[in-house]
C-alpha cells in the first residue's frame, strides 16, 4: 500500500484535458505526468477526455515498476451510459435517470475496472469518489460499493473528491460523520489565497482521521509566477470564469508574501505548498501545472522542477502561517456549491437546499451557514 506522497501531479495539468493554459504535445505531457524520484504520485479521473486521460497516463507509466509510484484514480461521472450535458459534463452515476441504489456498486466496479485497464495497472493506491452529488455524500449503498472495491483488491485506499467548484463544506463533514470509518482520504481546495472554505473541514478531518490532498494550490496559476495579464488566457481557458480583477488582486497579495518566501529560499509555488502542508491532516499537494501563453511564459517543466524540489522540512513558523492566512483572507468572496443557504427549487447535481440534518451538523461544528458559508463581498 502506498499513500500519496507530499507532492503530486494530476492529469488535469498540461492543458490537454481541462483547458488551463496552452495544451502540451504528447512528448511534453507524458514527461510532465511520468512519476519519478521527485514526484512519485500521479492522479487521474476517468471522465477527463472520456477515458483519454487514463490512456495517456498509462503510456506515461509504461515500464515503471509498480512499487515506484502511487496512483490515484477518480470515478463518478457516467460517460458510459450518460449523455454529456454541455458545460455541465456527464451526469453523476447516481443520477436517478441512469440507475437506482441497487445498481450503484455494480457501476462503481465497472468504472474502476475500465479505468485500471486504460491505465495499464491492476489496482489503484487510492480511489476517489469524484464530484459526488447529494446522493453520493449520503448513500450507504455508494459507500458500501466503494468499500467493496477495496475489499476486492482494486484499490488499497478509498476517499472523496468534492467539486468541481469550491464549497460542499457541510456535505463533506456530513460524509465524514456517516462514513469516516471507511474513508481514508479526501481532496479539498486550499491555498494561501483561498483558505476559505476549505479550512472549515480541517477539524472534522482530524476527528475522523481522514488524510487530505489539496488541489488548486497554485490559485489558478498565480503562484507559478508568470500569469500577469488575464488577456493572455485562451477562449476555452477555465480561469475565465473568475471575476474581473482576480489576477491583479492576487498578485498584489502574493507580493506581500514575498518577504516570507525569500526568508526561507522558497519560490512562490513552494511557499503555497508549504503553507498548505502546515495544516492538520494535509499530507499531499497537487498544484495545477500550467504552460501559460506568451513569450515570457515560464516553461511548465520549470514549475514541475520547483514542485519536485519542495523542501522536505516545513520552514514556516506559526506566526508566518497566520500572517499568510491574514494576507490571503477570502472569507465570503464567492458563492459556494453544495448545501446552500437560500437555495430554491429541487436539488441539482452540485447544489441543493440546506436541510435540517445539515443545519444541526453545522451547529455541532460551530459553523453558522448564514455567516460562514455565503458570499458577502
Amino acid at each position: 500500500m502506498a499513500h500519496p506522497t507530499r507532492t503530486a501531479v494530476g492529469t488535469w495539468s498540461g492543458g490537454r484535458f481541462m483547458h488551463f493554459g496552452e495544451p502540451l504535445d504528447d512528448e511534453r505531457l507524458l514527461a510532465l505526468l511520468r512519476p519519478d524520484a521527485g514526484i512519485r504520485t500521479v492522479l487521474t479521473a476517468d471522465a477527463y477526455g472520456a477515458g483519454d486521460a487514463d490512456r495517456l497516463l498509462g503510456r506515461a507509466l509504461e515500464g515503471l515498476p509498480r512499487e515506484d509510484y502511487a496512483l490515484v484514480g477518480a470515478i463518478g461521472h457516467d460517460f458510459y451510459d450518460g449523455e454529456r450535458e454541455g458545460a455541465k459534463g456527464f451526469p453523476r452515476f447516481t443520477d436517478p435517470r441512469l440507475r437506482g441504489p441497487e445498481d450503484y456498486a455494480g457501476y462503481l466496479r465497472r468504472a474502476t475496472e475500465a479505468s485500471l485497464e486504460r491505465c495499464g495497472v491492476d489496482r489503484f493506491d487510492l480511489l476517489l469518489l469524484h464530484n459526488p452529488d447529494q446522493i453520493g455524500y449520503r448513500s450507504e449503498q455508494v459507500w458500501d460499493g466503494m468499500a467493496a472495491l477495496r475489499d476486492a483488491g482494486l484499490t488499497d485506499l478509498i476517499g472523496i473528491a468534492p467539486g468541481p467548484a469550491n464549497g460542499f463544506t457541510l456535505d463533506l463533514i456530513d460524509c465524514f460523520e456517516r462514513f469516516g470509518d471507511r474513508i481514508d482520504w479526501a481532496m479539498v481546495i486550499l491555498n494561501p489565497l483561498e483558505p476559505w472554505p476549505g479550512e472549515l473541514v480541517l477539524p472534522a478531518a482530524v476527528r475522523h482521521d481522514v488524510k487530505l490532498l489539496t488541489r488548486v494550490v497554485d490559485y489558478g496559476g498565480l503562484f507559478g509566477g508568470d500569469l500577469r495579464d488575464p488577456g493572455t488566457l485562451g477562449e476555452r481557458d477555465h480561469r475565465k470564469f473568475r471575476p474581473d480583477g482576480w489576477v491583479q488582486r492576487g498578485l498584489e497579495r502574493i507580493e506581500r508574501m514575498h518577504a516570507i518566501a525569500d526568508r526561507h529560499e522558497l519560490t512562490p509555488l513552494q511557499l503555497a505548498c508549504q503553507w498548505n502542508l502546515a495544516h492538520p491532516q494535509v499530507q499531499s499537494v497537487v498544484p495545477t501545472l500550467v504552460q501559460e501563453a506568451g513569450p515570457d511564459a515560464k516553461p511548465v517543466e520549470d514549475k514541475r522542477a520547483e514542485l519536485a524540489a519542495l523542501p522536505a522540512e516545513n520552514r514556516l513558523s506559526e506566526a508566518e502561517i497566520a500572517e499568510i492566512r491574514a494576507i490571503g483572507d477570502n472569507v465570503g468572496s464567492m458563492a459556494l456549491k453544495g448545501a446552500a443557504v437560500g437555495h430554491d427549487g429541487p436539488a441539482k447535481a452540485d447544489a441543493w437546499p440546506l436541510d435540517e440534518p445539515l443545519s444541526e451538523l453545522a451547529a455541532r461544528w460551530a459553523i453558522d451557514p448564514a455567516r460562514d458559508l455565503v458570499k458577502t463581498v
